[in-house]
């Protein structure tokens, strides 16, 4: 499996997070791996977990750059992948920040819609700017 596919897996336990916040992301990546939905992935787990362990400085980081909104405005579904290309960005030093941004925005792409990859293509390049 290639490391796209490993980050729409990430990206969607994080997109499950929001609808059962009391399971944790192990608990989550469990379930969608036994039921087959996904495939086993060491990084797919660990971009969840470590999103989800840095979900503070991410949604700062988030907030700061989002002008005029606010994190509750933004859809699940751009939130999620905002945290997961954030949390590269910040925290994944062998990731290269282009990288995340472009993988960001063909995930929003299949997932979410034009405005949507724009907002998040224009977050994204405003803290690729500030690293």
């Amino acid at each position: 499996m290639n490391r796209s596919k490993e980050r729409e897996q990430a990206f969607l336990i994080l997109f499950m997070k929001n609808y059962n916040p009391e399971l944790s992301i192990d608990e989550l990546y469990e379930m969608a791996v036994e039921s087959e939905f996904m495939k086993n992935s060491d990084f797919t787990k660990k971009l969840a977990e470590l999103t989800v362990e840095k979900i503070g400085d991410i949604d700062t980081k988030i907030s700061e750059f989002s002008v005029g909104w606010t994190i509750d405005r933004i859809t699940k579904v751009s939130l999620s992948i905002l945290r997961i290309a954030v949390c590269e960005m910040l925290f994944m030093d062998d990731i290269p920040v282009g990288v995340s941004i472009n993988e960001a925005v063909e995930l929003s792409k299949n997932y979410a819609g034009t405005e949507d990859s724009q907002f998040i293509n224009g977050v994204l390049g405003s803290i690729s700017k500030s690293l």
